[in-house]
C-alpha cells in the first residue's frame, strides 16, 4: 500500500506495530521517530492502518498537507498529479528519499 507521499506503508514501523498490535513495538518507534524527526512522539501517537484507509491513522496525518492535497484532488498518491513534484512534496522528500523512488516507478 503506497501512501499519498509514496511511502510503503507495508514497510513503515508504524503500520507494522499497528499491524502486530504490538506496544513494544510502538515504544521503540515513538523512540526512534523523535530522535530522527526532533518531534516529541508518543507510543499511543503509534496507531495507523495508512494514510489512504479508512481505519486508524497517525497522529500528524489529519495535518499532513500532502494527504490533504490528494484527497482534495481525489488522487490516490502524487505520482497521479499533473503537478508532480511540488513545494510541498519536494520537502518531504528530502527526508524520505525512498517516496521519491516509489512515485517515480509509478509514474514510469
Amino acid at each position: 500500500m503506497i501512501a499519498c507521499c509514496g511511502l510503503d506503508c507495508s514497510r513503515c514501523e508504524g503500520y507494522i506495530a499497528t499491524q502486530k498490535n504490538d506496544d513494544d513495538q510502538r515504544i521503540a518507534v515513538a523512540k526512534a521517530w523523535s530522535a530522527r524527526y526532533n518531534a516529541d512522539i508518543k507510543p499511543e501517537h503509534i496507531n495507523c492502518d495508512g494514510c489512504r484507509s479508512e481505519g486508524k491513522k497517525f497522529f500528524h496525518t489529519d495535518n499532513c498537507e500532502i494527504r490533504k492535497c490528494c484527497m482534495e484532488r481525489n488522487i490516490g498518491n502524487c505520482a497521479d498529479c499533473d503537478g508532480y513534484v511540488c513545494d510541498k512534496l519536494d520537502k518531504f522528500l528530502e527526508v524520505a528519499p525512498e517516496a521519491k523512488t516509489a512515485l517515480d516507478r509509478l509514474r514510469a
